[in-house]
């Protein structure tokens, strides 16, 4: 991934900055993966920790925490994104310190060695990552030993992906998840260069930027049975369907091969 296409990612999520909240970046399917990422987050951080979001986007996540008391730093790559962070913290008087860095540049992030208790992030930045080693090691500078990186990663294999392309005939956008390169997404008329995973893909690369500072704790599939956002409208056409959907990813989301599957997963690091 190189200068340009980082470029192309931070512009691409400019223009949808304005909306972001709504449907294309909130709906109800991602609220659930929210929930239960927060859920993850809320069972390690403790009682005015001072955490990370790295891509925070408009800041969603941010709030929630800064209205939970942590001191936030909240990070991104795209400047319309820093901006309405920045905004959401002037107008709720949070303690949200907004900053333009990207998850792939998170060496140049001006604070204290060890002084961040939990990291996160959510719905993928860290796939707009050109090295994911590099982050691994900055963030091992970080974060203190004994904290976390809770990050939820788009995955390389998604069964819903797969069936709802090639029903249509769409044989380059089935096979956008296996190519093993930064491969150009389009989002709103522009293009986001994303490196899909494997949770095994993942944390191979992460342990071989920083060999021996962290250790995975967690792993589990986010939206196996449970259909992606994106197809939100035939998903709620069967809430008594999406129900039974969701009991089943929560029944079995962390068994072994099963978390390789789905839109997303969820891997939790601890630093040693």
């Amino acid at each position: 991934m190189d200068d340009e296409q980082l470029a192309a990612t931070a512009a691409a999520f400019d223009g949808v900055a304005p909306t972001y909240d709504g449907p294309q970046g909130n709906n109800v399917l991602i609220q659930r993966m929210r929930d239960i990422v927060h859920a993850r987050i809320d069972a390690l951080v403790t009682p005015r920790s001072t955490v990370l979001d790295i891509g925070c986007g408009t800041g969603l996540d941010a709030q929630h925490y800064a209205e939970r008391g942590h001191r936030v730093i909240a990070t991104d790559w795209s400047p319309a994104m820093v901006a309405r962070a920045a905004e959401r913290a002037a107008t709720t008087g949070l303690p949200i310190d907004a900053r333009r860095v990207g998850a792939h540049e998170l060496d140049r992030l001006d604070v204290e060695r060890g002084s961040i208790d939990l990291a996160w992030s959510n719905f993928g930045p860290l796939n707009c990552v050109p090295d994911l080693g590099a982050t691994a090691a900055a963030l091992a500078r970080h974060v203190r030993p004994g904290g976390h990186v809770v990050a939820s990663v788009i995955g390389r294999w998604c069964p819903w992906e797969v069936v709802h392309y090639a029903r249509r005939r769409r044989w380059q956008r089935v096979a956008v998840r296996f190519l093993r390169r930064p491969t150009p997404v389009g989002m709103a008329g522009g293009t986001i260069w994303t490196r899909y995973h494997t949770p095994g893909e993942f944390t191979r690369e992460w342990r071989r930027g920083a060999p021996g500072e962290w250790d995975v704790v967690g792993l589990e599939t986010l939206s196996l049975f449970v259909p992606p956002p994106y197809l939100e409208a035939q998903a709620l056409a069967r809430p008594d369907r999406l129900v039974r959907q969701a009991r089943w990813d929560d029944r079995v989301g962390a068994w072994p091969v099963v978390r390789a599957f789905g839109d997303h997963f969820l891997v939790t690091l601890r630093r040693r």
